[in-house]
């Protein structure tokens, strides 16, 4: 069989929109934070030319960038074309899978027809729900040549597949961002403790009248910028849930090894459900 894995049309422009969207959404928050921080470092600035304060310009210009990020945010809202593109694009992948190796509700029973007509079905509910900003243009939007041809393999090379190309991959994408995103949480709290010690340190010498710069003002801002990125990001609560998931799916794995024809429908439902978890708990964190 031909192990080139080709997921479905659906998958791939719903994950396509769902990562513009994000760059875009992230984009305009950096912007919106560093202007204002900008914005704060012209407030300190005293020098001067003839009639122009450069310093009041700056500030202008910080500040007026933010507020031009924030107006754009506003209006478009790229968080919800994220958010929806990719609880669209999980959802698809999960009903992929299931129907290419014969989890539920697409067991290796169910004939070719009625195995569509089910993921056809499910397919309309979730774009009535999320999907009226994604435009679907890819080629074999629901059920791809591998799709088919993985679902009429024998049971020992379905699994094989469902391991290695699904839940180990998961697995092993869960774990390598739990490690990245902690070393950026620690290392965003580490710059943020070294700033406001600086910080300290400013309005001390402010005090004693050795400093004339407002240098604490402006770490101040870049402190409440870093604080609000890090928060936007949330390094430290996605590490935590994706650990957990890789846990999970490291128990998955080892039960899907295990477990037989009669059994494995249920079993890559419970796989699937322990990475749809994850994924609802990212989203319910978000829109909060």
């Amino acid at each position: 069989m031909d192990t080139g894995l080709e997921l479905p049309g659906f998958f791939k422009d719903a994950d396509a929109a769902s990562l513009a969207a994000q760059r875009t959404y992230l984009a305009l928050n950096r912007t919106r934070l560093w202007s204002a921080v900008a914005g704060a470092l012209g407030g300190a600035i005293t020098w001067s030319a003839a009639d122009l304060d450069a310093g009041a310009l700056v500030a202008l210009a910080g500040f007026l960038v933010a507020l031009v990020a924030e107006l754009v945010l506003a209006y478009l809202q790229p968080e919800r074309d994220w958010y929806s593109g990719r609880a669209l694009a999980e959802s698809m992948k999960t009903m992929a899978w299931c129907y290419a190796v014969g989890g539920d509700p697409f067991a290796s029973g169910i004939d070719d027809a009625e195995a569509r007509r089910i993921l056809r079905q499910r397919a309309e509910l979730l774009l009535q729900k999320g999907g009226d900003k994604i435009s679907m243009s890819t080629e074999s939007p629901l059920v791809t040549a591998w799709m088919t041809e993985l679902r009429h393999s024998d049971f020992e090379t379905r699994r094989a597949a469902y391991l290695e190309h699904r839940t180990r991959d998961q697995r092993n994408w869960y774990a390598r961002k739990a490690r990245q995103d902690k070393r950026k949480a620690d290392a965003w709290r580490t710059a943020l403790v070294a700033a406001e010690i600086i910080a300290v340190t400013a309005s001390t010498l402010r005090v004693t009248k050795a400093l004339e710069v407002d240098l604490a003002g402006i770490l101040g801002a870049a402190i409440g910028a870093g604080a609000a990125w890090l928060a936007l990001k949330q390094y430290a609560q996605l590490s935590a849930a994706y650990s957990l998931a890789s846990r999970e799916l490291s128990l998955q794995e080892d039960l899907l090894s295990q477990v037989n024809e009669s059994e494995w429908a249920h079993a890559v439902s419970d796989a699937e459900e322990a990475i749809s978890r994850e994924h609802t708990m990212w989203l319910a964190s978000r829109n909060e």
